[in-house]
């Protein structure tokens, strides 16, 4: 019998974790409709952590504009909804409005693509690897996402 070469074996293997793994995240999102006609639904798998009530995630979505030097933002208001049934939240920013800017005069003129977020409130989340976070934003909009964590140093206040 002909054994595979090691590089195979272990390519294998890795596509058949692959496969699981991607698996185990749609599971994650089947009970999470289907987005509606104009908007997308976007999913952020969070890796597990030690202690997960010293992180919070922040939701940015946003759209990459073309911005010079002042300072871009869009309008909207992330609002979190119930899964029925369920009890899982996910969230929805039913529109964007702007971009809004600031009118300083920019000396070299020059303008570049940038992701520009939306602003409003309820953008940051309680970090929590069990669930998925599940965000349902208009077709145009992007969701990136960035992990904050608490520092292990607590300092004391002074008595003055």
């Amino acid at each position: 019998m002909r054994s595979l070469p090691f590089t195979t074996t272990i390519a294998l293997l890795a596509s058949g974790l692959s496969t699981l793994v991607h698996a185990a995240k749609l599971e994650d999102i089947a009970p999470y409709p289907k987005a509606e006609s104009g908007f997308t639904r976007q999913v952020i798998h969070l890796p597990q952590q030690t202690r997960e009530d010293n992180y919070q995630v922040e939701i940015l979505a946003g759209k990459t504009l073309t911005v010079d030097c002042n300072r871009q933002r869009l309008g909207g208001v992330l609002d979190e909804k119930n899964l029925e049934g369920w009890g899982y939240p996910f969230y929805r920013l039913e529109k964007v409005i702007g971009p809004m800017s600031t009118l300083m005069a920019c000396p070299d003129g020059k303008s570049k693509p940038d992701f520009v977020p939306v602003v409003g409130d309820g953008f940051m989340l309680r970090y929590n690897s069990k669930l998925p976070i599940v965000v349902y934003v208009p077709k145009d909009v992007e969701v990136r996402y960035r992990i904050w964590s608490a520092s292990d140093k607590i300092e004391k206040a002074r008595q003055e």
